[in-house]
């Protein structure tokens, strides 16, 4: 398939949380490792996902802009923030994610969609969050069928429990795990890849002193930080903004830099 301008919605997930740019404070992630592969002379990418959103205001604030852009390739990645909200509610989470797919549908001929992983056995506190993940993921399965989307199904993917995929705070994509979900995207694109191979050697699990530096390195810092903003009417996103909130081309150089695809193979 042949995409000119390929735009991507959502929160941390698809911004690009915890893949840093080699050198750099910028994220990487899942989506820019497609945009660089989708690249030819002519095309455009936008990211706008901004972390700590949720399906509501990844609605209100990013689809008008998107809109605005006219993609003919939508990703929307989202519901997490959902999850972990004091106020979930499953009827009105389910309703958001049909607002939310149904709109992206009537931008662009193709839209990409995604449930979101199971990381119960890794992570302690979310093993609670179990059924709400759950419930998300049927309300997005049940969308993407009504409106036609490509849905990349992450929940069954036993890659979820190995530990090399996801960063230091144990919910974001590493590296590897951003590059095979790039690579479950470009499978259901139609499109060549390699990057769903099983990372080489086995998965070294950290052992007790690993987690209790994990729960005071990352858990702890952030349920205070939880805490703050809840007192402070605030949200863990606040003051941030899109990566690449207008469409741009993807330079060569940029593919270089991604290791994502060889140039002369775009």
């Amino acid at each position: 398939m042949h995409y000119d301008r390929f735009v991507v919605l959502g929160d941390s997930c698809a911004e690009g949380l915890d893949d840093p740019y080699p050198g750099s404070d910028q994220y990487r992630g899942w989506a820019d490792f497609v945009a660089a592969r989708l690249a030819h002379d002519g095309f455009q990418y936008a990211n706008l996902a901004v972390r700590g959103r949720r399906l509501d205001q990844i609605t209100a604030e990013q689809i008008p802009t998107a809109q605005r852009l006219g993609p003919d390739l939508i990703a929307l990645f989202g519901g997490g923030n959902d999850v972990l909200h004091r106020d979930w509610d499953e009827r009105t989470v389910a309703r958001r994610v049909d607002a939310a797919i149904r709109a992206c549908a009537r931008l662009a001929p193709t839209v990409v969609t995604f449930t979101l992983s199971d990381i119960s056995d890794r992570v302690p506190f979310v093993r609670r969050m179990r059924p709400r993940v759950t419930a998300l993921n049927d309300a997005i399965r049940e969308a993407s069928v009504s409106y036609g989307t490509l849905l990349v199904d992450l929940w069954p993917d036993q890659a979820a429990h190995d530990s090399r995929y996801f960063g230091p705070d144990r919910l974001h994509l590493s590296e590897a795990g951003h590059r095979r979900v790039a690579g479950h995207v470009l499978d259901r694109l139609g499109l060549e890849h390699d990057w769903l191979r099983p990372l080489p050697g086995t998965d070294v699990r950290p052992g007790l002193r690993g987690d209790l530096r994990w729960f005071r390195e990352h858990v702890a810092p952030a349920m205070l930080t939880r805490v703050r903003n809840r007192l402070t009417g605030r949200s863990s996103g606040d003051g941030f903004l899109p990566k690449r909130p207008e469409l741009q081309p993807v330079a060569l150089s940029e593919v270089d830099a991604l290791g994502a695809w060889a140039p002369e193979a775009i």
